[in-house]
Order: structure tokens, then C-alpha cells, then sequence
């Protein structure tokens, strides 16, 4: 089950309020080019999604639509558009320029490289 903690939304641009924010489940794979981070987020769309660097944190947010089809009225509704945040500080190895995304059925994947001086490398040795 997902964790869930308040945060400060922005609104619009301007107005700011508090609201629940569901910590989406990550899985975390590294390898010696760098890390993959997959991240579910059921119902967030490609223009409801915001990935940002800032400083040393790797932010992710992004909020569920919940479509309400137009013949009907909400009579009662708990679910509102669940907004879902999670942040990660990203160590000097990494390249913070390079990080790719992608977003397919909920599963947002990252991939963070680390920077070309971080990566291991194979020392050939030669016969003299």
C-alpha cells in the first residue's frame, strides 16, 4: 500500500494548498552505467506528470486523472485526482543532464546515468 504524506501543491501558478500526496511504489536497479528507477503511477498522463532536478534531489509528481463521464452526476465522490510525489538525492556520480524518462500503462521509467569519469572501466594489460 502507498504511503501517504502532505505536501505544499502549487495551484495554477499562484495559490498554494495542502493536500495529500500518495508516495508511489519504485523499484531501484543499478548497474555499473547507472540506475533505472520505475515507479508506479496508475492514471497520471504525459501532461500531468513533472520530473525536475533540483540541486542534489530528483523530484517526480505527477496526479491520476479520474474521468467522470459526462451523462452522469458525482453524487458522492472520496477519490479525488490522487496526486502522487516522490524525490530522490542523486550523489555528484550521476549526470543529472542526461536522465531519460518514459511513461507507459502507469510505469514511469528513469534511467540516470552516471557521469563517463564514475563508470568502471576495464584497464587492458599489455606484454612487455
Amino acid at each position: 500500500m502507498n504511503e501517504r504524506k502532505e505536501f505544499v501543491v502549487e495551484q495554477d501558478g499562484r495559490s498554494k494548498e495542502q493536500r495529500p500526496a500518495n508516495l508511489p511504489a519504485v523499484d531501484i536497479f543499478e548497474d555499473a552505467t547507472g540506475v533505472t528507477v520505475l515507479a508506479d503511477l496508475p492514471g497520471v498522463t504525459k501532461d500531468r506528470l513533472n520530473i525536475k532536478v533540483e540541486s542534489e534531489m530528483l523530484v517526480i509528481e505527477g496526479e491520476a486523472s479520474v474521468p467522470v463521464p459526462a451523462d452522469v452526476r458525482l453524487v458522492h465522490g472520496e477519490l479525488r485526482e490522487p496526486l502522487f510525489r516522490r524525490s530522490f538525492r542523486l550523489g555528484p556520480e550521476f549526470d543529472k543532464d542526461a536522465i531519460t524518462a518514459s511513461l507507459k500503462y502507469g510505469v514511469l521509467t528513469l534511467q540516470v546515468p552516471r557521469i563517463r569519469e564514475a563508470q568502471p572501466r576495464q584497464i587492458p594489460v599489455t606484454v612487455a
